[in-house]
């Protein structure tokens, strides 16, 4: 089942703007590696679960991996072939606003090359450009 909010505010959100580069969760804090977007856009729940699978099958029981973003836009669409007027369509899925520099994965308990073949099998499905991110220790 693909992640959704339990409860929100309001049902229908606008579509907003994505400006700016993210101030926050911007840097690899549980893992060893992270997997960071270089653009901004929407991350669907659905794709999000479908890189968390590619992930868990790669990793399987060796390392540990943190999903760091979560759907709390709600995207509506009317139907097709609808006249004009009638209102904002119904909620059809749930999106992940993301900047650059927002971490979306995180990987731990795993060697550099193993985090670089399991990312790319990420960014295949992701629908912004990505990169890999080693954490800063300071």
């Amino acid at each position: 089942m693909a992640l959704m909010p339990k409860r929100v505010k309001h049902r229908k959100s606008q579509r907003g703007r994505l400006k700016g580069n993210a101030s926050r969760g911007n840097r690899v804090v549980f893992g060893d590696f992270g997997l960071q977007t270089t653009q901004a856009g929407w991350i669907k729940a659905s794709t999000i679960e479908a890189g968390r699978i590619a992930a868990q099958q790669y990793v399987r029981g060796e390392g540990k991996l943190y999903v760091r973003i979560f759907p709390h836009k709600s995207i509506t669409s009317t139907p097709l072939e609808t006249r004009m007027g009638k209102g904002k369509g119904e909620p059809e899925h749930w999106v992940a606003a993301v900047k650059p520099g927002t971490v979306l994965y995180e990987l731990s308990g795993v060697t550099e090359e193993q985090a670089k073949v399991c990312f790319a099998r990420l960014a295949h499905k992701m629908p912004v450009r990505v990169r890999l991110l080693k954490r800063q220790e300071i």
